[in-house]
């Protein structure tokens, strides 16, 4: 069922620092001060953010100019900002269709908004894991056609979900409900050491009141992508994956990267 919390402005809200991150306006104080916190365990936490949204703009063109698929799911999309999903889709092929999903209230506010007036978009209010209610919403019916190639994508969402949510099982269940020739996008924080991974796990957990996952290792998103057709350039830090720019590639996280790729659901 969907997530009928209201906005809580004592607790800041993952999506929320990920858009003050961004530059974005839609976030309170208690975001931007779990920010700063953040970015003294993390200092390079703003490149990070940087790389992992330009990722998405190349993995989305990739897929509808390379692959032509025009129907897109992105989980976990938090808070619109430029250059969304559909917005990119959409400029490739006005038919693209776009069904975004998310539990944040003020996402759902922003979204519902901003989506209003295109009709190929929507916003399911629900928690990612919920795939059956997804799957069945009147708005996922509406845009998405399973008889037909799909992208779902989990852009920087599954280490927000700690491990007895089983963010592996979430991916499964998604890639079971797709056709062969649908793709999947997964990029997700890791660390190689084992020190940051439990230091910023622990503060994200304490800023958030245990509403996030944990860092994890490159081991954990290679498990993810088993028995996917992994396109080139592989899986790699997202900083990495087909850049078409050198500026922004020079804007590199050091503490964790954004680990994942794109991969066609043979």
């Amino acid at each position: 069922m969907p997530d009928k919390k209201r906005v809580d402005l004592t607790v800041p809200s993952a999506a929320r620092m990920y858009d003050w991150l961004l530059g974005g306006s839609n976030n309170f104080e208690v975001d931007k001060a779990a920010c700063e916190l953040l970015l003294k365990a993390a200092p390079t936490t703003k490149a990070l953010a940087l790389n992992n949204r330009w990722f998405l703009e190349r993995a989305v063109r990739a897929l509808a100019e390379e692959y032509g698929i025009r129907q897109f799911i992105d989980f976990g999309s938090g808070l619109p900002t430029q250059n969304n999903v559909h917005q990119i889709a959409q400029a490739i092929d006005p038919s693209s269709r776009v069904c975004y999903v998310d539990n944040d209230p003020v996402v759902l506010g922003y979204g519902k908004s901003l989506l209003d007036e295109n009709d190929r978009t929507g916003i399911i209010g629900s928690d990612m894991v919920d795939t059956e209610f997804i799957f069945e919403h009147p708005d996922f019916e509406r845009l998405i056609d399973l008889e037909e190639p799909v992208a779902a994508l989990f852009v920087s969402v599954l280490h927000c979900l700690p491990d007895d949510a089983k963010p592996d099982e979430l991916v499964r269940r998604v890639i079971a409900k797709l056709r062969p020739g649908s793709f999947v996008v997964i990029c997700h924080l890791v660390s190689d050491s084992s020190r940051l991974r439990g230091q910023v796990t622990d503060l994200m957990l304490e800023l958030t009141h245990d509403n996030w996952g944990r860092v994890r290792e490159k081991s954990d998103v290679h498990g993810y992508f088993e028995g996917l057709d992994v396109k080139e350039p592989g899986l790699i830090d997202v900083t990495d994956w087909r850049p078409d720019s050198e500026l922004r590639q020079r804007q590199r996280s050091i503490e964790w990267t954004e680990y994942g790729g794109l991969a066609e659901i043979p």
